[in-house]
């Protein structure tokens, strides 16, 4: 992913709303969300170069999605980011066991944030979750954790609005904080087409509020938008996840095409149901 707003214990009846952008050369072949044959319940997208994903959630309620940090080009590196998310979808670590696991071995791959939860599972995080126990059905949601191997230590997300795209967490470029603003005010009525729509705003931020990161201003410009368009690059597909305190669990993803074009939707429904 290139983009990701996420609200984690806020609205009453949904304890995790995740709104995501996927950026990517058109030519990089990939297929649409759907449940993977080889892994039954497992629902993400799949990369059919790298062989990996950006964002996938499973039936016993693992998540994890990776957006790549943007830096000056350097070394090549053999591991694929997207396999950061199919290993810990596919393994049965905890949350926080596969963060610690990957530490030392995170300079294997390019700069990456990774954002991962096993929900209702065992959560290691101190939660202030007990002020919303009137609204849940059916025990808490596991911790959300975030790690980036340009940013040191493994995060547990406090309960609350949370933003990430190209640099670490809650870095306060135009676009992060403006859809962080616009989920929130959204969660008021958190209708599935609306929350979507906010991924699909192409304006781009004025020159003087554009990060430098080693690469054009050019690229700066047309990166700082929620939703890219070009030719040869843009949003790919936008996403939307939403986890239910009945732990029913929805996905939908708009793929598109070169300048924009609406490709089409898939949506996927089923219930969580943890291991014991």
């Amino acid at each position: 992913m290139c983009l990701i707003a996420l609200s984690l214990q806020v609205q009453n009846r949904y304890p995790l709303v995740l709104l995501a952008n996927r950026d990517e050369f058109y030519e990089r072949p990939s297929a649409p969300l759907a449940e993977w044959p080889e892994h039954p319940g497992l629902f993400a997208g799949r990369d059919l170069r790298g062989g990996g994903t950006w964002m996938g959630l499973t039936r016993n309620g693992r998540f994890a999605a990776v957006t790549n940090f943007r830096e000056a080009p350097g070394a090549r590196f053999d591991s694929s980011r997207g396999h950061l998310v199919t290993d810990f979808l596919t393994g049965s670590f905890t949350a926080l066991d596969y963060l610690t696991e990957l530490q030392p071995r995170a300079d294997e791959y390019a700069g990456f944030s990774l954002l991962i939860c096993d929900a209702w599972g065992d959560s290691q995080a101190d939660s202030q979750a007990d002020s919303q126990a009137d609204s849940r059905d059916d025990g808490d949601i596991g911790g959300m954790y975030y790690f980036s191997n340009r940013g040191g230590k493994v995060h547990a997300l406090a309960p609350g609005i949370h933003g990430l795209s190209n640099h670490l967490l809650d870095t306060p470029w135009p676009k992060v904080a403006g859809l962080k603003s616009a989920l929130r005010a959204a969660l008021q009525r958190p209708d599935e087409g609306r929350l979507l729509e906010l991924l699909h705003d192409s304006r781009v931020a004025v020159d003087e509020n554009l990060p430098d990161t080693g690469i054009s201003p050019e690229w700066e410009r047309m990166l700082s938008s929620r939703f890219i368009q070009s030719e040869d690059y843009g949003t790919r597909a936008s996403n939307l996840v939403m986890l239910g305190w009945d732990r029913v669990a929805t996905m939908v993803e708009r793929s598109f095409g070169p300048g924009g074009e609406f490709i089409g939707e898939v949506r996927e429904q089923f219930q969580i149901e943890p291991v014991d």
